[in-house]
């Protein structure tokens, strides 16, 4: 049975919130996280269970300009697979269009590859990257 789940972009979540959500899943929940990075958003989609819970989350970040960056996409682990992720990279994707960004970029590890590219419709670019603490 799916769930009847609310979106709402810039929706009010809070930081326990966030921890709860990511905990449900053995994230490595931080507490201030959300309060912290909040301002540097373009937005954020919210996903709520008809009783008001805490469905899932993404949260678009941003240069201010041309680029929003999808972070953080969370979904609660006993609502997994049921289209709450899709539906969240899809209303951030059509927001950050709506704010005038050229491109959305994310980053995932090749086992969330047939999420984003097959489900989301991302397409593989090469990319660079450096592990700052290793330096």
């Amino acid at each position: 049975m799916v769930t009847q789940i609310d979106y709402e972009w810039r929706g009010q979540i809070t930081d326990a919130e966030m921890l709860r959500l990511v905990e449900s899943y053995g994230g490595n929940a931080e507490e201030a996280w959300w309060d912290r990075i909040r301002t540097h958003s373009l937005g954020w989609v919210v996903a709520r269970v008809r009783d008001g819970s805490l469905a899932g989350f993404v949260n678009v970040a941003w240069d201010g300009s041309d680029h929003a960056f999808l972070v953080d996409t969370k979904v609660r682990a006993d609502l997994q697979r049921q289209g709450i992720g899709q539906t969240l990279v899809r209303l951030a994707t059509q927001h950050a269009k709506t704010a005038g960004c050229e491109w959305l970029h994310v980053d995932y590890t090749e086992q969330l590859s047939p999420f984003y590219v097959n489900a989301c419709g991302f397409r593989p670019a090469p990319a660079g990257l450096i592990h700052l603490p290793s330096l």
